[in-house]
Parts: structure tokens; C-alpha cells; sequence
């Protein structure tokens, strides 16, 4: 089977991303890059990419708990989220394989983000019109629909992003990514609450079908944005594909070679990156299944939840990504990232004593505010990691690997905590987590050393 080239003039508003030493730049040049074509156009697409991530997993778990549905079961029904984890199985297909008619027209990246994008409106629409009160099994099937489909659009976008910019670059295109996902989640946090809190009226308590077919049916609308913007976006510089002589060759270089490659260029050290990858967001990732339920048992009502951490907690979010953006920038991801993991198993305390207090919307502002000024610190400088262990070769089905780490032993886990909580409680269940990120600083300091071992032979070489 060959590849199809692209018939689109590929474009790219930044050097491509070639591995280079790191490089210590000044202020002026860290914030500038923020103003770069590729960066606001990452801008844009984290908006499409963030929209669906909440609708599946946290939103939903409100929609549910609110429908009367049990802790333990909210928490098996976030394994719809190992989606994201699995992504590698299907990943080179997505960075080799052409679509029928929508390659020629867009090019490798652009057709499977649009067709991505449209399954994902499809299945918001199934999760609008289906009833969890009455029928939780078709919800679910949407569901997972909307989270392949998602997790598709996330391989196709990393390599879009990792192939618009150099290795330096990548930071600031993955804060402006996050800042644009944010922005989508509070549209998918905030708004859909918003949306169905309107909907439902003056009563805005308690379950009502009605009001949360209205909401998702925006949501599934607020995709066409996204769809517009790859529609209007240039296909980026990438590496030309040898054309295959049989579906032997072609398997070869679409499923073996992207993988021997990883393996070939780290060797004994990839065990260590791998862990470092699947542990380094395990507090936050396990502690966010609980946390909606934890809003709901709590008392806080749709519009407190919306307006507090949907909103002001992205908001806080995006600072965290910027701040986390330019500090990589300016002083290496490597530190950042030792900064990220130790707050973000930190902030987890947090929650220990807002459930001691109770209903307190003040209490809940200033948890929200660290957690997600530290969850965003942590982000930025954790996707540019990410970025920088990525052959350009192959960057769509590599990226996917490490970030599918990144989540599949958290989600695995995750789908247990409602049956700990139920056991022994929120505030027990947040101190676990924050026991859990210990690991993760031990493994970081192992990497950062690594990373400078490399960083002076690369420089040597040059």
C-alpha cells in the first residue's frame, strides 16, 4: 500500500523540529514566540481538541452523579477514558495512511483531524438525545465513540503541532495549545453547566433529561469552529513518506519502525522514560475522576461548580501554562518539570481540607486556584517533554505512545476510586493521591540528569 502525497503547498511558519541542544534564551525572545503564525494557530486548534475531553469524563461524571448514578460505577465508567491510553494501537495509521479524497484535498494531518472532528459532533448528539436515567448503555457507547474519535484528533494534532516548530519552540506552541484547550473546557465545564442550568429553569436543581440534551446539543455544534479552522489551516513541512512496494514494506515502516526506532535511540533508558511518562500525572489524573462527585456530595450547586472551577480554575490553568511556557523557555523543561510534579501532588492536600470544611465557596476558590495554577505549570512543561523525545520521523505515532503512557496506567487506576472512596472516604482518597506523586519526583531527577548528559554530547558533537 502507498502513500498518498498531498497535493497542498505544505507550509510552516517556524523551522521544523529537529532534535538540538537546548538552548537558554532571553526574555523578549521566550515571549515573543507566543506571537508566532504557528503558535496562535495552536491557539485555535487546542480550542477543538479541549471541547470533547470533559463531555466524556468530568462533566459527565457530574451529569451522572446528578442522574442518581452510584460513586462506583461513575468510576468503571471512567475507563471510556483509556481511549487516550491506547491511542498508539491505531497511531500509525493515522500518521501513514491516507483517506479516500480527503488526503488529496488536505493533506496527511488536516483529513484525519476533520474526519476526527466530525464523529466526535455525531457522538455528542447520541449523548444528548440518550437518557443515563433510564438507559446508561447507549450514553456509554456514544461516549466511547466521542473518546476514540478524540484521542484520533489528538494524534493528528501533536504531530501538527511537533511538525510546526523547532524542539525549542515547542513549550510556547504547547502552552498556546493548552491555552486554547482550557478555554474549550471551560466552555465544556462551565458552559454545558451554564447552558443546563438555563435550560432547566428557576429550578435549576436536581436531574432533568431536557436541560442536558439541550447543553450537549450545543456542544456538538461548537465543533463546526474547529472544523472551519483545519479547513483554513496550512498542512505543515513533513518528512516525504517512501513510497511502499507491498503491505509488507508498508506495515514495516507504519507499526515497526516508528517503535524500533524509539527503542533503538534510548535502549535500556526507554524503561525509565516510559515510567517517568506513565506515573508523571498519576496525582492528578486519579484525584480529577472523584472530583465532580466530590462537588456534587459537597452541596455545590451547578452554577457554584461552573463559576469557580470551570471557569476561574481554567483561568488559573492558563496562567499556570503560560508561566509554565515561558519559565521552560527561559530556564529549560527539565527543571519545570521537577516544579510541576512537586505541585501537583501538593496541591492534592488541598482537597484533604475543603473536605473538612465543607460548602464554602471561598474555601473552593482558593483550592482551585493552586491546583490549577500547578496543573497547568506541570502541563506546559510536560507536553514539551514529550515533544522532545519524538523522531521527527514518525512524529504522530511516537508522540502517541508517550502520551498514551501518560494516561493509561492513571485512567486504569482512576476507575477504582470510587469504590475507595465509598471505602474510606474523599478525604483519605486525596491523600493517596498525593502519596502517589512521590515516585514521580525520583523519576524526575533520574531524567533531568540523563537529559544533560545528552544536552553536552549534542553539544560536543556540534
Amino acid at each position: 500500500m502507498a502513500d498518498t502525497a498531498p497535493p497542498t503547498t505544505p507550509t510552516a511558519t517556524l523551522p521544523a523540529a529537529t532534535p538540538s541542544p537546548s538552548t537558554v534564551r532571553t526574555w523578549r525572545e521566550a515571549l515573543r514566540l507566543y506571537v508566532q503564525p504557528a503558535s496562535l494557530r495552536m491557539l485555535a486548534l487546542g480550542f477543538s481538541a479541549g471541547l470533547p475531553l470533559l463531555l466524556v469524563l468530568g462533566t459527565l461524571s457530574f451529569r451522572l452523579r446528578e442522574a442518581g448514578i452510584d460513586r462506583s460505577t461513575i468510576g468503571y465508567l471512567s475507563w471510556v477514558g483509556l481511549a487516550y491510553g491506547v491511542k498508539w494501537m491505531w497511531a500509525p495509521l493515522v500518521d501513514r495512511m491516507p483517506l479516500p479524497w480527503l488526503t488529496r484535498q488536505l493533506g496527511r494531518r488536516r483529513s484525519w483531524l476533520l474526519l476526527s472532528q466530525m464523529v466526535i459532533a455525531v457522538g455528542l448528539v447520541g449523548m444528548a438525545l440518550n437518557d443515563p436515567s433510564q438507559l446508561l448503555g447507549p450514553l456509554v457507547a456514544c461516549a466511547l465513540a466521542v473518546a476514540v474519535a478524540s484521542a484520533t484528533q489528538d494524534i493528528a494534532l501533536d504531530a501538527y503541532r511537533i511538525e510546526s516548530a523547532e524542539v525549542n519552540a515547542q513549550a510556547v506552541l504547547a502552552a498556546s495549545y493548552q491555552t486554547g484547550y482550557r478555554l474549550a473546557m471551560i466552555w465544556a465545564g462551565a458552559g454545558v453547566l451554564w447552558i443546563a442550568a438555563w435550560a432547566q429553569g428557576d429550578q435549576a436543581s436536581g436531574y432533568a433529561q431536557t436541560a442536558w440534551q439541550t447543553a450537549y446539543l450545543v456542544m456538538a455544534a461548537s465543533m463546526l469552529p474547529g472544523m472551519l479552522m483545519v479547513l483554513g489551516s496550512p498542512e505543515p513541512v513533513t518528512v516525504p513518506l517512501k513510497p511502499a512496494r507491498n503491505l509488507t514494506e508498508w506495515l514495516q515502516g507504519a507499526l515497526v519502525d516508528p517503535f524500533a526506532d524509539f527503542w533503538q535511540r534510548y535502549r535500556w533508558q526507554a524503561l525509565w522514560l516510559l515510567a517517568l511518562i506513565a506515573v508523571y500525572r498519576i496525582s492528578d489524573v486519579v484525584m480529577g475522576i472523584m472530583a465532580n462527585p466530590f462537588y456534587v456530595d459537597m452541596g455545590f450547586t451547578k452554577t457554584e461548580v461552573a463559576g469557580v472551577t470551570k471557569v476561574y480554575g481554567v483561568v488559573m490553568t492558563l496562567v499556570g501554562a503560560f508561566v509554565g511556557g515561558v519559565l521552560s523557555a527561559r530556564w529549560g523543561v527539565m527543571r519545570i518539570l521537577m516544579l510541576g510534579a512537586v505541585l501537583s501532588a501538593g496541591t492534592n492536600l488541598l482537597f484533604v481540607w475543603l473536605s473538612g470544611v465543607g460548602h464554602n465557596v471561598s474555601a473552593l476558590i482558593w483550592v482551585i486556584s493552586a491546583d490549577n495554577l500547578a496543573s497547568g505549570i506541570a502541563s506546559a512543561a510536560f507536553i514539551a517533554y514529550l515533544s522532545s523525545l519524538t523522531n521527527i520521523s514518525y512524529s504522530a505515532t511516537q508522540y502517541a505512545l508517550l502520551s498514551s503512557m501518560m494516561l493509561l496506567l492513571p485512567k486504569f487506576v482512576a476507575g477504582f476510586s470510587g469504590e475507595f472512596v465509598d471505602a474510606y472516604g474523599y478525604a483519605s482518597f486525596f491523600t493517596a493521591t498525593a502519596w502517589m506523586g512521590l515516585p514521580v519526583l525520583l523519576l524526575v531527577a533520574w531524567a533531568a540528569r540523563v537529559h544533560a548528559r545528552q544536552t553536552g554530547a549534542d553539544a560536543s558533537a556540534g
